[in-house]
């Protein structure tokens, strides 16, 4: 009896060893946001941006490097500068380095289809930012402000704001590329608000700009000589503010909010000089696209994708309008406001 109890002892004492070692070997929880991949070593994200142009696209890359460095990840990047083919080599590149994810911006909707059909060949998952692509069968997310909604609610503000004057006003809009969707969707959001109060506003003037300081200066000169009594004008991206600006300067028609022959001035994106024109009083409204939700949203969809978790096709930023009677209250949002100098 007592050999058998010895045998007893000895097998409960092998098993509790065991037991131990079975609970040490397990793996050490990640930190509170962060994430790792098999190895416990921190994911790697791709960026590839195509351009960095504008304020916005610059804001964009530094929202995302916090992003990441919040959640422990890291982050290599590529800007093609507008070339379609450097993209396609710089993202193969990302993953012959086996990223764990890629985002990108790319140059246009068609030209992507190849890079996010590499990526789902190597088994990455993408996530495209702020640009959607053309109808493929290739598998990506993308995360996109609501261009067209946002831009209506922009100009039916501005029109609000032109209908307390009680005269109807002369308006000019300022059209971006419109091989960029975003451009085509501010054009029909512009057109669509202002199709609703034909009485509030005549359109007079539509220039294009490509995306051009150069040239959109040169349109708003035009239009202004042309019809000297302009008095509504919105832009499809507060980049192009500075060569409004200094149109209307030259015509001797820059005038605070509330100055006999102001011009009632309204764009989309929410940068820092448009913050700046809001601040001095010169701004009536800017449609702000949320930079760190979309941000958010782009590295939350790469981890869901990672884990098999299902993801919608587009996701939206509604963005919101900012004008003279929020502005305290929004600014501390707008991408713009923190970037200022």
């Amino acid at each position: 009896m007592g050999h058998l109890v010895g045998h007893w002892s000895l097998a409960i004492g092998h098993f509790l060893c065991l037991s131990l070692l079975l609970i040490g070997c397990g793996k050490p929880a990640a930190p509170n946001g962060s994430a790792t991949g098999s190895s416990d070593k921190p994911l790697t994200i791709g960026l590839s941006f195509e351009t960095l142009q504008t304020g916005f696209w610059v804001a964009s890359l530094d929202a995302f490097q916090a992003e990441l460095d919040r959640r422990n990840m890291k982050m290599i990047q590529a800007i093609a500068d507008g070339d379609a083919n450097r993209q396609i080599e710089q993202v193969k590149n990302f993953i012959t380095r086996k990223v764990d994810g890629i985002v990108l911006v790319p140059k246009d909707a068609k030209a992507c289809i190849p890079i996010i059909k590499a990526a789902n060949a190597a088994n990455i998952p993408i996530v495209l930012f702020n640009r959607p692509p053309d109808q493929s069968d290739a598998q990506s997310a993308a995360v996109v402000a609501d261009n067209f909604a946002l831009t209506k609610e922009t100009v039916a503000y501005m029109m609000g704001e032109a209908k307390k004057t009680g005269k109807k006003h002369k308006a000019m809009v300022l059209i971006g590329d419109l091989g960029d969707i975003n451009a085509i969707g501010r054009r029909d959001g512009f057109d669509a608000a202002a199709k609703e109060a034909p009485e509030v506003i005549e359109v007079v003037a539509r220039v294009p700009t490509e995306w051009n300081q150069e040239k959109a200066q040169a349109g708003v000169v035009n239009a202004l000589q042309a019809n000297p009594d302009i008095s509504f004008i919105f832009t499809s991206s507060d980049f192009l503010f500075p060569s409004i600006v200094s149109a209307l300067k030259s015509a001797g028609k820059y005038k605070k909010i509330g100055e006999p022959g102001h011009v009632i001035l309204g764009g989309f994106d929410g940068d820092a000089t448009a913050y700046q024109m809001l601040a001095d009083g010169y701004l009536d409204a800017t449609g702000v696209q949320d930079v760190y939700f979309e941000v958010e949203a782009c590295v939350k969809a790469i981890l869901d994708l990672r884990a098999g978790k299902p993801v919608d096709q587009t996701i939206k930023d509604p963005g919101f309008v900012i004008h003279q009677g929020n502005l305290k209250e929004k600014a501390p949002r707008m991408w713009g406001a923190k970037v200022r100098r």
